[in-house]
């Protein structure tokens, strides 16, 4: 049995990765059409990246802009009031409540999210299922670093741990770390051939877990 398990966030825990779609476009609200449109694909086909990236790509490689360090502070500052009461508030993906509450029994559970730490924190807080998870981790630190450290301050092997994603990012980190990976199936992501896939928390498949 597994008894280290790592969940990213949006698309896995809770129903919000639609949220920052539309918190994104409206940092762009007037652009045109053809601008917004390459915002949301990038932002949806580079799931689980920080939003400082993307703001920095958005702004120097979609829009042609020169880097400014401060313009990407307010912009990813007002893209936090944007999403965070949203977030705190979206839906859980079925099952995953649940799920969370039977593995703390006999599980060390774990957060590893773009998002930065101190607001995913305060998300997980006003939830009120922060007990859920022995610790929480989001960015600057990536997923890649995150994971390395759990297994690193666990003293433990990569095989005890699976991490749940719903983005090819999710995947990339897994193999990079050589965690297991079990994807969320999801319209915006294609997972390479042979990734163990879920529908949601409910699926049969987790009882192998």
């Amino acid at each position: 049995m597994i008894k280290y398990l790592i969940y990213d966030f949006d698309g896995v825990i809770c129903d919000s990765v639609n949220i920052k779609t539309e918190a994104f476009l409206e940092l762009y609200k007037n652009e045109n059409n053809h601008i917004k449109t390459q915002i949301k694909n990038y932002h949806l086909d580079n799931g689980g990246v920080s939003r400082f990236k993307k703001i920095k790509y958005f702004e120097t490689i979609i829009l042609k802009k020169k880097y400014s360090k401060s313009k990407n502070k307010v912009l990813t500052d007002y893209f936090g009031e944007l999403v965070k009461e949203k977030v705190t508030n979206s839906e859980y993906i079925n099952g995953a409540l649940e799920f969370l509450k039977k593995k703390i029994n006999y599980s060390k559970q774990f957060i590893c999210t773009g998002t930065p730490e101190l607001e995913i924190k305060e998300i997980l807080k006003n939830r009120e299922i922060d007990y859920l998870f022995d610790e929480v981790y989001g960015s600057p630190k990536t997923k890649t670093e995150i994971i390395n450290k759990i297994i690193k301050d666990n003293c433990i092997k990569n095989s005890d741990c699976v991490f749940f994603g719903d983005t090819m990012t999710d995947y990339n980190a897994s193999v990079k770390t050589g965690v297991p990976f079990v994807g969320i199936m999801n319209k915006n992501t294609i997972f390479p051939k042979g990734t163990i896939l879920i529908n949601d928390f409910y699926d049969n498949k987790l009882n192998s877990l």
